[in-house]
């Protein structure tokens, strides 16, 4: 074997070795690297303090081995980054900003404390959680101070009487913005909007079933609370879609810009033949076209379903007793 042949594998065996180096690792082996546990480090991702990248293989998203380098070298590892994502429930974040659960929950209700996630306990109520960094930098400003030990506003207060709570809506805004910063495809842009909003709504924007499909494709992953059909489910489903009237105008008008803005990008695909066909109507009568040149129909997934024919009522009874408990 020759000298140049010896060099020749040496250097490939250092790229491979080198390849596998900088090669973007998983979220579990990035989570163990930076000392976070798991949910710890989805919640960094979620708030953008760790950057992510598509796998080429296609098997989800991964860390760059330089994203990972950053975190570690920067001043304050790991007590900062471990700061960041501590999450508190109402009684923790009561106790942090030294008021009371009552007056925490009704600053969170009128929207001025902001929830980063939520679950569903085993009692089917609600528990927000917030980030404690937040809640630290809100009693530090001192343009809250009033909020904190003066009487809330009387109309405020008359806004919590009739119901008022703002916190879903806030949650699905801040859901909404993480998910529009994974997106790197501007169907995928779309398919964030489109999963905030309910089935029928989608459908009644996004007319065509072809592109109704396509953004099928980029939907986000739901955000998982119980199994699927389980009450805890079914709730979680409530929290994740649009209720309000004003919300669901602001996102479908999102949702139309965002389907026009991908269909330049690139159109959906559709087959052949109906991409082709004559806006013609069909005509009454026997098909004269033989069966198997016949025009493809939409998806089949596209058929009116139960949940697009007849929209339920978008806050159950239980549901509505469930968020006017504190929790």
């Amino acid at each position: 074997m020759s000298g140049n042949t010896i060099t020749h594998q040496t250097a490939a065996a250092g790229e491979r070795i080198g390849s596998t180096r900088v090669a973007p690792v998983t979220y579990h082996r990035a989570a163990r690297e930076l000392g976070l546990r798991r949910s710890e480090f989805d919640l960094a991702v979620h708030l953008g303090r760790v950057r992510t990248v598509p796998d080429e293989g296609g098997g989800g998203r991964r860390v760059p081995r330089d994203e990972i380098d950053r975190i570690r070298t920067a001043d304050g590892f790991p007590e900062v980054l471990r700061a960041a994502v501590r999450v508190v429930g109402t009684a923790q974040g009561a106790a942090l900003m030294d008021v009371t659960t009552a007056r925490f929950t009704r600053l969170a209700r009128l929207g001025l404390l902001v929830p980063v996630k939520f679950y569903v306990n085993r009692y089917r109520a609600v528990v927000w959680l917030y980030l404690a960094e937040e809640l630290r930098q809100f009693k530090a400003d001192e343009r809250n101070t009033a909020l904190l030990t003066g009487r809330t506003p009387g109309g405020l207060r008359d806004q919590l009487g009739e119901g008022l709570d703002l916190r879903p809506r806030n949650w699905r805004g801040r859901h909404l913005g993480f998910l529009l910063r994974q997106a790197h495809d501007p169907w995928a842009r779309a398919a964030a909007v489109a999963s905030l909003l309910d089935a029928a709504e989608v459908s009644d924007v996004v007319t065509d079933p072809y592109e109704r499909s396509h953004l099928r494709r980029f939907r986000p992953a739901p955000v998982p609370h119980g199994s699927p059909g389980s009450p805890a489910a079914q709730v979680a489903e409530e929290i994740v879609t649009a209720a309000d009237p004003d919300e669901v105008d602001w996102l479908r008008s999102d949702l139309a810009a965002a389907v026009d803005a991908a269909r330049l990008h690139r159109p959906a695909p559709r087959p052949a033949a109906a991409a082709h066909a004559p806006a013609v109507p069909v005509p009454h009568g026997p098909d004269p076209v033989p069966r198997e040149r016949a025009k493809p129909e939409p998806p089949a997934a596209e058929h009116p379903t139960p949940r697009e024919v007849e929209r339920p009522g978008r806050l159950s009874g239980i549901f509505g007793r469930l968020w006017r408990r504190d929790c």
